[in-house]
């Protein structure tokens, strides 16, 4: 997990006044969409627009990402031909449901990769698991391409590929939620929450960012600007965790000169995994810019 994404913001990729704005936020990846965000008659346009805004903004340390359209349309190999051009650092891919939906992309950009003299691998898959499919097929999907850095969860695609009803406790979803994470954790991929439709509700918005946090996401997906702030603000560790995680790893690093084992600490045994997670987020605080590398 080399890069921060806490917000991961989605902008219709035929807009280069909101793709614009976003540059102006403090966002972590700017996701200009193809899929949703654009009419059908509107996609050449819209891979059009999202060369003229790689060519023209200055994005800054923002991810630039590019949403393409599901494998089983008509525009997803035009959105690849017409945007690898510009380089972006990744490419969203939706609907995901198998391996083969990631490998046929890996080999489109290790070709692009070659011919334009850039590193093998340079360019990010992030993979959005929003299908029954998609989440019985985990175990193939996180070991399909050494270039896929992130899963995200789709919850509205996939409660209606269930059935389910959404309700505002999301218990209907948590099954493929935990999965999710699950499935990224185990292969050190960031995992990535699905997006709250009602961006008037910030107080709806901060806890289910909570909860996603809780299971484990490193961020969430916005559809609006006003959602950037509150998840930025929660996905980084807090004060008390910093100092804690602080003060964790230097009384294991004294036990350790001391060639101390097992120790305890503020009425804890200490063992190596509540290592693993102070040194966490020792690193999700320096990513954020929190602490000083």
């Amino acid at each position: 997990m080399s890069r921060i994404r806490r917000s991961v913001l989605y902008m219709p990729g035929d807009s280069l006044k909101k793709i614009t704005k976003a540059t102006q936020l403090d966002v972590d990846s700017i996701v200009m969409d193809l899929e949703d965000g654009v009419a059908l008659n509107n996609k050449q346009a819209g891979r059009e627009t999202i060369v003229e805004a790689f060519n023209t903004l200055d994005f800054g340390r923002r991810e630039r990402l590019v949403r393409i359209n599901p494998f089983d349309s008509p525009f997803a190999q035009d959105d690849l031909d017409k945007t690898i051009g510009v380089k972006p650092d990744g490419y969203v891919i939706p609907k995901v449901e198998s391996a083969d939906d990631l490998q046929q992309v890996d080999t489109f950009l290790e070709q692009a990769e070659q011919a334009n003299g850039w590193e093998v691998g340079s360019i990010k898959l992030l993979a959005i698991i929003e299908t029954a499919r998609g989440v019985f097929h985990l175990p193939q999907i996180v070991t399909a391409s050494e270039r896929l850095s992130a899963l995200m969860f789709g919850s509205e695609d996939l409660a209606g590929d269930m059935g389910a009803i959404r309700t505002p406790e999301g218990m209907e979803i948590l099954y493929a939620r935990s999965a999710v994470v699950l499935a990224a954790a185990a292969y050190k991929l960031d995992a990535i929450d699905t997006v709250y439709p009602d961006f008037r509700d910030h107080e709806g918005l901060k806890r289910e960012s909570l909860f996603a946090k809780q299971l484990g996401y490193c961020g969430k997906m916005a559809i609006h600007p006003g959602q950037v702030p509150i998840m930025n603000d929660v996905f980084v560790p807090t004060p008390e965790e910093i100092d804690y995680a602080q003060r964790l790893i230097a009384a294991n690093d004294q036990h350790q000169s001391e060639g101390t084992g097992a120790f305890a600490f503020e009425g804890k045994m200490v063992d190596m995994p509540m290592i693993r997670s102070a040194q966490k987020v020792i690193q999700q605080a320096t990513q954020a810019g929190i602490l000083q590398a």
